[in-house]
Order: C-alpha cells, then sequence, then structure tokens
C-alpha cells in the first residue's frame, strides 16, 4: 500500500518538476512578488523633489538649505527667485514642495529672535504633502535646538504650511484620479480581452474570416460598444466624484472627456491584443486581471510614491499607461490646467495606442491553424 503511494507521489513529483510552467508559478512568482513588494510598498518619502526661494540669502537660510539637501526625505531641484517661479513649478508637476524663505531672516532671528519659514506643498496628494510638510518642518526645529544651546535668549522659527490645489486635505481629491484611471484601465482590457478569443471558442471566428472585412475593420468593430459602454461608465464616474464626494472639476470637462477616449482606447487596444494572443476565455481574464491589476496599483502613483521606487522599477512605470492617464486627471480636474501642461502625457498614450493597434493588425491570424 505504502508502495503504491510513494510511486504516486513520485510521479506527481516528476509532473510538476517537468511542467516548467507550474514551476515558475511556484517559485518565481513569490519571489518576484516579494522584491516588487518589498521595494514598492512603502508609505515613506524619499528623495521627494522641492524647490527653495531664499530671499534672505544669509548664514541661517543657507544652513538649513544644506540641512534639507544632506536629508535623505528631499532632493532639491533648484533655487528660485519669486514666486511666480514656485507657480510654474507646481504647474508643471516638477515638485511636491517649495520653501520659501523671507527677506531679513537671520537678521529677524538674532535681532527679535523669532523668524518665519514658508512651506508650500502640493496637496492634491493629501498623505505626501502631509508627510513632507512634516519632514521640513522637523529639519528646521533641529536647526532650531541647535542654536538654543549657544545662546541664553531662545530663538524661535515659526514654519507656514500652506497646502495648494486642496487645502482642506480631502482624500478624494487623490482617490478619484487614481480610482478612474484604475476602474477604467481594468474594465476596459477585460471586456476587450474576450472578444476575439470568445469567437474562436464558440466557432463563429471562421465566418469573421470569410467576410469582406479587413483585420483593421474587424478590431474596430469588436473595440466601439465597448469605447460607447466606457464612456457612459466614465460619466458615471464622474457625477459621482462631483455630486456625491463633492469633488469639482477645475479644468475643461470637454478636454477631460477628450483625453479619457483616448485612454479608454489605449486600454480596449490593450484588451484586444490579449484576446489576439489567447487561446481560451479563462486565460485571457486571468491575463488581464493579473497583469493589470498589480502593476496599476503599484505603478500608478496614487498609493504609492513612484519617486520612492528604484530606478528600475520607476522606468517600468513609464509603460503602464495608467501612471500617464493619472497625471492628465490630476493635472485637469485638480490643478484646473489645460492642454499645454499635460501635452507630454497625452502624446505617450497616443503612441501607446497607435503601437498597439499596430501590433494587433500585423499579429491577426486570418487562419485558424
Amino acid at each position: 500500500m505504502m508502495d503504491n503511494i510513494s510511486t504516486f507521489i513520485k510521479k506527481e513529483f516528476l509532473h510538476v518538476f517537468r511542467d516548467r510552467k507550474t514551476l515558475l508559478m511556484l517559485f518565481g512568482l513569490p519571489i518576484v512578488q516579494i522584491i516588487l513588494f518589498g521595494f514598492a510598498l512603502t508609505n515613506e518619502i524619499t528623495n521627494a523633489k522641492i524647490v527653495v526661494c531664499d530671499y534672505a540669502k544669509d548664514d541661517a537660510s543657507q544652513q538649513i538649505i544644506g540641512k534639507l539637501q544632506a536629508s535623505q526625505q528631499f532632493d532639491i531641484q533648484r533655487i528660485l527667485l519669486s514666486h511666480k517661479q514656485i507657480e510654474t513649478a507646481f504647474k508643471d508637476g516638477e515638485i511636491k514642495m517649495a520653501v520659501v524663505f523671507p527677506a531679513n531672516f537671520n537678521s529677524d532671528l538674532l535681532h527679535q529672535h523669532k523668524a518665519q519659514v514658508q512651506l508650500i506643498t502640493d496637496a492634491s496628494d493629501p498623505n505626501t504633502a502631509t508627510a513632507i510638510s512634516g519632514y521640513a518642518n522637523q529639519i528646521v526645529m533641529d536647526y532650531q535646538n541647535e542654536l538654543m544651546p549657544l545662546q541664553r535668549v531662545p530663538y524661535q522659527i515659526d514654519t507656514e504650511v500652506r497646502m495648494i490645489y486642496n487645502p482642506e486635505l480631502k482624500a478624494a481629491v487623490n482617490f478619484v484620479p487614481g480610482v478612474m484611471s484604475l476602474i477604467l484601465l481594468l474594465v476596459c482590457v477585460l471586456m476587450t480581452s474576450v472578444a476575439i478569443v470568445k469567437e474562436k471558442e464558440t466557432g463563429t471566428m471562421e465566418v469573421l474570416l470569410v467576410s469582406p472585412f479587413s483585420p483593421f475593420l474587424i478590431i474596430v468593430s469588436k473595440a466601439v460598444p465597448y469605447l460607447a459602454l466606457s464612456l457612459i461608465n466614465l460619466t458615471i464616474i464622474l457625477l459621482l466624484s462631483v455630486f456625491v464626494l463633492g469633488m469639482p472639476i477645475n479644468g475643461s470637462i470637454l478636454l477631460l472627456y477628450a483625453v479619457s477616449t483616448l485612454f479608454i482606447i489605449t486600454a480596449l487596444s490593450l484588451g484586444l491584443l490579449i484576446s489576439n494572443r489567447t487561446a481560451s476565455q479563462q486565460s485571457a481574464m486571468l491575463i488581464s486581471l493579473m497583469g493589470m491589476l498589480v502593476p496599476s496599483i503599484l505603478f500608478t502613483g496614487f498609493m504609492f510614491p513612484l519617486e520612492n521606487m528604484p530606478y528600475p522599477l520607476q522606468l517600468v512605470s513609464h509603460i503602464i499607461p495608467a501612471k500617464w492617464y493619472y497625471i492628465i486627471v490630476k493635472s485637469v480636474m485638480v490643478k484646473g490646467l489645460g492642454f499645454s501642461a499635460i501635452w507630454k502625457e497625452t502624446l505617450v498614450l497616443l503612441t501607446m495606442t497607435i503601437l498597439l493597434l499596430v501590433v494587433n493588425i500585423k499579429t491577426f491570424k486570418i487562419r485558424l491553424t
């Protein structure tokens, strides 16, 4: 009896070791997830891009700037000359925070024993804004404490924190753009990933192949209904965001719909490519769900700051369409910016869409065997 059981066990072991896909799932997937999640899943802010506007240009301001630069939490991009440059830097999406030293900063500290530093943060991501302002405030307090033992008269440096784009720190301001990008991508990819492979399984693919339609027209005919449904889905999401979550649309709604339509077409093209390359609906849905869900959550930027990740993972985020759409939605809905501020991200989505459509047409099989 035991010999028979051991024989079956041995046989199963041999089956497992001969199946490379099973081995990859058993050993490769956990290793990749541990490494990926270990680097990506962190709420600690590091290397946050900031700018400094130093009207004082004295010893005290220079020492605090040096401490900010030496900190692992901040990466000073440049020293600005005026508040107008700060506004431009925020609109371009280059920075997370601006540190402003008023004129006579050191003089006020020495003679009045009190000075002020202004911290301006991008509160479209409330968690990040709160964290980095806290880090900066701690650095200023450390400098203040260093001065105290040297002088009998106590010094006080006040930090004035100003949150722009989302002064009330509503979570919906960061949550809605992220969920929009995640839902539209997943739904569109899932819906279209079974479109072509379903025809193969039901045996109706032959009818399409003998029809006078070209591969391009077949792909377009598959995508158009889902495009219309996705636009309805987008409208529902926006209505809920405005009237239920209280998040206004500060920019052009026509621009938002135009760019959203482009993003939906990108997602539909990706789903059709998956459908074109798979042999069953189950495998198509599994690839769509697992292949899009985890990367979109990790590399979009609305849950985990991309600047915290190692550089190779930041490069991986560039190929995730949801990342670019998330940036666009925040710029239009939250910051109220126009096309001049999002043309680069729009161009990336347009390029992805064209490449996916070309690959779809080139790899579309006009024969079943």
